[in-house]
C-alpha cells in the first residue's frame, strides 16, 4: 500500500505551508511545470522513490543542507528533474513559487539540476552514467575523512546502466565494500541491452547487496532502503510501469 503524509484537507495553496505539502501534492506541483523537453517519462518514474527516500530514509533537511553529517543525495537521472524539484519544494529546500519558472532562460530550476543555484542539489547532473561514479567518489571521501553517520544515496535509471562508467563503479563499489553507498535504479525497461539475471544479478555478482521492489510501494521501498548491509554498498531495484514509446 502506498503511504503519503497528507497536508490539512480544505485549505488553500496559499494558506498551506511548505512543511505540510505531502506526497499527493506532487501532481499538483509537477503540473507547475510547463513547458517543453520536460522529460515527463524521467520525471514520473522517479516521484514515489525520490518520495520516500526525501520523506522517509534521507537523514537531510533545509537546515542541515550544509552540515557535513548530512546524508547524500545524488540525482543522476537528471534529465528528468520535475519530480526531484517537486520534492524539493514540498519539504521546504526551494520556494513552491520558482515552480512555475522551470526551464526558462532566468529560473534556477533547469532542464538538469545544478548544484551552483539550488540548496540541498548535490551534483549537477543529467549526463547518463556519471551519477554513480560521483557517489562512489563521494563515500570514499566520507571514508577518508572517518565520517561513518552519512550516507550516500544515488537514483539513477536503468537505461543508465549501458553506459560504461557505471560497471566500473559497481565493481569497484563492490570491491572495496563502500557500505555507506546505497543505489537505487529506477527500472522501466527502456534500457537498450539486456542483461542475464537482470539488474538485481549485475549488482549482486559485484558484492552488493540487492533488494527488488515494487517503485510504485511506499512500504516496500522504505523497507528495502533501509536494509541492512553491513559491510557492503546496497542497491535497491525498483521496478515501475514500462516507458510508453
Amino acid at each position: 500500500m502506498t503511504n503519503t503524509t497528507a497536508g490539512p484537507p480544505g485549505i488553500r495553496d496559499a494558506e498551506l505551508p511548505d512543511d505540510a505539502l505531502g506526497f499527493e501534492d506532487l501532481p499538483r506541483l509537477m503540473s507547475l511545470m510547463t513547458g517543453a523537453d520536460k522529460h515527463g517519462p524521467a520525471a514520473t518514474s522517479t516521484t514515489d522513490a525520490v518520495w520516500v527516500l526525501y520523506d522517509r530514509v534521507l537523514r537531510v533537511s533545509p537546515d542541515s543542507a550544509d552540515s557535513p553529517d548530512r546524508d547524500r543525495f545524488l540525482l543522476s537521472k537528471g534529465h528528468g528533474p520535475m519530480a526531484y524539484y517537486a520534492t524539493l519544494a514540498a519539504k521546504g529546500f526551494l520556494p513552491v513559487e520558482l515552480l512555475p519558472g522551470f526551464g526558462s532562460w532566468d529560473s534556477p530550476l533547469g532542464h538538469h539540476p545544478d548544484r551552483t543555484l539550488l540548496p540541498g542539489v548535490e551534483i549537477s547532473s543529467g549526463s547518463l552514467g556519471h551519477g554513480l561514479p560521483l557517489a562512489v567518489g563521494s563515500a570514499l571521501g566520507l571514508r577518508a575523512q572517518g565520517r561513518e553517520r552519512p550516507s550516500v544515496w544515488v537514483l539513477v535509471g536503468d537505461a543508465e546502466l549501458d553506459e560504461g562508467s557505471n560497471h566500473e563503479a559497481i565493481d569497484f563499489a563492490g570491491a572495496v565494500g563502500l557500505a555507506a553507498l546505497h543505489a537505487v535504479v529506477i527500472d522501466n525497461r527502456s534500457a537498450t541491452h539486456g542483461r542475464p539475471g537482470g539488474l538485481a544479478d549485475r549488482f549482486h555478482v559485484a558484492g552488493w547487496s540487492v533488494a527488488e521492489v515494487d517503485g510504485r510501494d511506499h512500504d516496500a521501498l522504505y523497507d528495502a532502503c533501509t536494509r541492512p548491509h553491513p559491510g557492503r554498498p546496497h542497491a535497491v531495484v525498483a521496478r515501475v510501469e514500462p516507458k510508453s514509446s
